[in-house]
């Protein structure tokens, strides 16, 4: 059986910009924070990359409309996602690419 595996550069995938940090009192803390640049068909795409890397079980938790937040199965942490945009996200330092 073969299996197809899509290309990197397809027209499906799309960036996205995943910022994870710590709460206080239900709400994102910034006290330390990790920047991500992901590659995916999909917002829930690019949390399944982060998930994966991270161990985090993030759940939907909210829409805000231009971001999605994400919240982890302990609380004690969250993670905004929104489509990447060079001009708001492309100066920002330390993003890791996923």
């Amino acid at each position: 059986m073969r299996t197809y595996t899509m290309p990197a550069s397809s027209p499906r995938h799309r960036m996205y910009f995943v910022e994870v940090t710590d709460t206080f009192g239900g709400e994102a803390n910034y006290s330390w924070v990790t920047r991500h640049r992901v590659r995916a068909t999909s917002i829930r795409g690019a949390v399944v990359r982060v998930n994966r890397e991270s161990g985090l079980g993030l759940r939907r938790s909210a829409d805000y409309g231009d971001c999605v937040r994400y919240d982890s199965r302990s609380g004690a942490t969250c993670a905004f996602v929104a489509e990447w945009d060079e001009s708001a996200h492309g100066e920002l330092f330390h993003v890791r690419e996923l």
